[in-house]
């Protein structure tokens, strides 16, 4: 078991409860798996401060009773009301509201009467046997602050009046009318009974109860941020004299209400409205104070702004409350759990948790805590190494991103099994490497401690050397974060691989060993001659091999002497003078077919033909070819006129028609003739007009 934990300064922020647990469990496990972990010990041993400290979607506010017993915090969704009991850390009880809660305030010193102000402008009064009265507001509700010496409850709504609402009477007072439109924020002093609303515009009101009038008014001025703000959130000391106020562009002012202007302007950093501002007195030190929003909630100190905690979850921050005289935090967060913080520093732990004390340190957590502490991410090759690939779809292998999660005694004994002396191995890995960094602090030359030190890829430290000198080179040789490239073979960079290739697809003549043989160029005219004659001397020597056997033994020699580069440049540049023979001879032949009159005239003379005469004997053809009189006239841009004289057709001879009284047998001989007696005669007709055929 292990503690989320944080430290700045040498101060330790415990994460108790929330996102980052002790024990953070994939979704899959708490779900489907809740109850075999029962018999978990580890599981059971788990820091789990408050059973069911959480809500089905987000939690908007908590506050603790005044007598610090228990704790009231509502969430949604569905809208609903938790009473946490600390004597029995669990959940005492839940109830369900028609409207999401915007704010509340519990008004005895124990959980059993509180007010609720909803976003539906009601207000709903909660007793130990449920909901007791709701009213109504006339414009949408925003913060409420109640004062124990009138009892009044002040209402902060969008409008320009601060509704007050007198508990003792049951009934609605006339609201204080403001100057400017929208109450963000209300607060009470205890000590003195004054007011303080916070405005959408850069204006504090303090309003005295007693004279039931305006008091003073305090404008906030920025001078880092000229944009317009809203005061978001007010807050009194007990002292009666401190008075603070954050505003929308995430400032906190520090005002003594002696004097107007601010004795500190503190930055948030994240330029987020501020939430709440809590003043951290009876704790273990002294002129802290608390800001929040959204993003982080920071401790500091109230005289000269120095940083002294912060306290960050995953999720968005909406309400934040501290326990008085400890030093433990509880949040209401956009997370479906709420966030528990322990500071040492600030004060002990509650007395209802006060094992907190004992535990914090030893469950602290270590920078070598993997993701899940009970589960060990492998990626596909270790399960190629484990024998583990029939596992893959199984529940023993869940996977992940690129590769799966195996619980932890599973992978020892596995690992075991695969490899009896891994022990032994790691061992002797180990005992090397001690021996190796005692060498390297021996005093040696530059050029001995790189030599030692690459092992793998010394073509890329030569690169390197090459261009950025050899300082350069042992500073990424030396360099913890880049040593490992060239001392493990895991990086080993493969020069024949195809990516590699890709992405270096050109050398040149001094990085490779071929030299120009490996290049593609054309060839010249000289080593096209050069080649001519090697091919045809081979060619002379393979047919001469039968007559002269010393020719024979001459070639023999000169292959042998050649090697294997040599005859694939050879083969090659053959190719290459083949191919260009080949282009030659098809372009020769093309031209000769292209050549005028190549085709018609190959019997005669063409130099002794003028193109006028060609013309006027091809014209002559025509005119033999054609039996009329007609006259074609041609252009030069190739278009034709055809002249003739149209002259009359012999008519065509009609058959003549045949008789009915003909004979049969006479019709039938003579094949000149057509059909013209239906074959129908004698059938039924389809037409209902019988007549039509008589």
């Amino acid at each position: 078991m292990v503690l989320k934990s944080t430290s700045a300064s040498d101060i330790s922020v415990y994460q108790v409860s929330g996102t980052n647990v002790a024990r953070s469990l994939p979704d899959w496990i708490a779900k489907k798996r809740r109850r075999n972990l029962k018999n978990d010990l580890e599981y059971q041993n788990r820091v789990e401060l408050i059973q069911d400290f959480e809500f089905s979607e987000a939690s908007n506010k908590i506050k603790i009773s005044p007598d610090g017993e228990s704790a009231m915090a509502t969430g949604t969704y569905k809208p609903q009301i938790h009473v946490y009991d600390f004597a029995n850390l669990s959940l005492k009880f839940e109830r369900h509201t028609d409207s999401e809660n915007v704010d509340f305030l519990i008004l005895s010193d124990d959980w059993t009467k509180s007010v609720h102000l909803q976003n539906d402008r009601s207000i709903q009064f909660q007793n130990k046997g449920g909901l007791h009265y709701t009213t109504r507001i006339p414009k949408f509700g925003r913060s409420l602050a109640y004062n124990k010496i009138n009892c009044d409850l002040y209402v902060g709504a969008s409008g320009d009046e601060l509704y007050r609402l007198n508990l003792e009477q049951g009934r609605f007072l006339n609201p204080f009318k403001l100057d400017t439109e929208g109450v963000n924020h209300v607060s009470t002093n205890d000590t003195n009974g004054l007011i303080a609303v916070g405005l959408e515009e850069n204006v504090v009101e303090f309003w005295d109860p007693r004279a039931r009038s305006r008091v003073s008014k305090l404008h906030l001025e920025n001078q880092f941020d000229s944009s317009p703000f809203q005061v978001t959130a007010t807050s009194f000391r007990d002292d009666g004299l401190n008075f603070a106020c954050g505003t929308s562009s995430g400032y906190s002012y520090l005002y003594d209400l002696r004097s107007q202007e601010p004795s500190i302007v503190k930055d948030q950093g994240y330029g987020y409205e501020i939430k709440k501002i809590i003043w951290l007195d009876n704790v273990g030190t002294e002129n802290k104070i608390l800001t929040c929003d959204k993003r982080i909630a920071k401790i500091w100190d109230r005289i000269d702004g120095k940083a002294y905690a912060s306290m960050e979850p995953n999720v968005d921050i909406n309400d934040i409350e501290h326990i008085p005289g400890t030093g433990m935090f509880f949040t209401a967060n956009e997370g479906i759990p709420m966030h528990t913080y322990y500071i040492p520093n600030l004060g002990p732990s509650p007395r209802w948790c006060s094992f907190l004390d004992s535990i914090t340190e030893e469950l602290e957590e270590k920078p070598s805590d993997s993701v899940y502490s009970n589960y060990r991410f492998i990626t596909k090759d270790d399960v190629k190494k484990l024998n583990l690939a029939h596992l893959v779809g199984s529940n023993v292998l869940r996977a992940y991103m690129h590769g799966y999660f195996i619980n932890t005694e599973l992978y020892d004994k596995v690992s075991l099994i695969a490899n009896p002396n891994a022990y032994q191995d790691e061992r002797e890995r180990e005992i090397r490497r001690k021996i190796e960094k005692e060498r390297e602090s021996r005093i040696r030359t530059s050029g001995a401690v790189k030599k030692a030190s690459i092992k793998i890829n010394r073509s890329l430290a030569d690169k390197i050397s090459q261009k950025r000198g050899d300082s350069a080179a042992e500073k990424v040789l030396t360099d913890d974060r880049f040593k490992e490239m060239f001392e493990d073979e895991d990086f080993q960079v493969d020069e024949d691989a195809y990516d590699y290739k890709q992405l270096n697809p050109v050398k040149s003549a001094k990085e490779t060993d071929e030299g120009a043989a490996k290049r593609i160029r054309a060839l010249t005219a000289a080593e096209e001659s050069d080649e001519e004659r090697i091919a045809m001397r081979e060619n002379r020597g393979q047919q001469s091999s039968s007559e002269d056997e010393s020719s024979d033994e001459e070639d023999e020699e000169e292959k042998q002497a050649l090697t294997k580069k040599d005859e694939k440049r050879i083969q090659r540049q053959l190719k290459a003078i083949e191919r260009k023979k080949k282009e030659r001879n098809a372009a020769d032949k093309f031209m000769n077919e292209m050549h005028v009159g190549a085709t018609d005239t190959d019997d005669l003379d063409v130099k002794k033909v003028t193109f006028d005469e060609q013309v006027r004997e091809m014209e002559g053809k025509e005119k033999e070819k054609r039996p009329d009189d007609s006259i074609i006239h041609r252009t030069h841009f190739g278009e034709a006129e055809l002249t003739f004289v149209p002259s009359k057709g012999k008519p065509k001879q009609r058959k003549p028609r045949r008789s009915d009284s003909d004979d049969e047998d006479e019709q039938e001989g003579r094949e000149d003739r057509g059909r013209t007696k239906p074959r129908f005669d004698g059938r039924r007709r389809a037409s209902k007009n019988v007549f039509r055929g008589m």
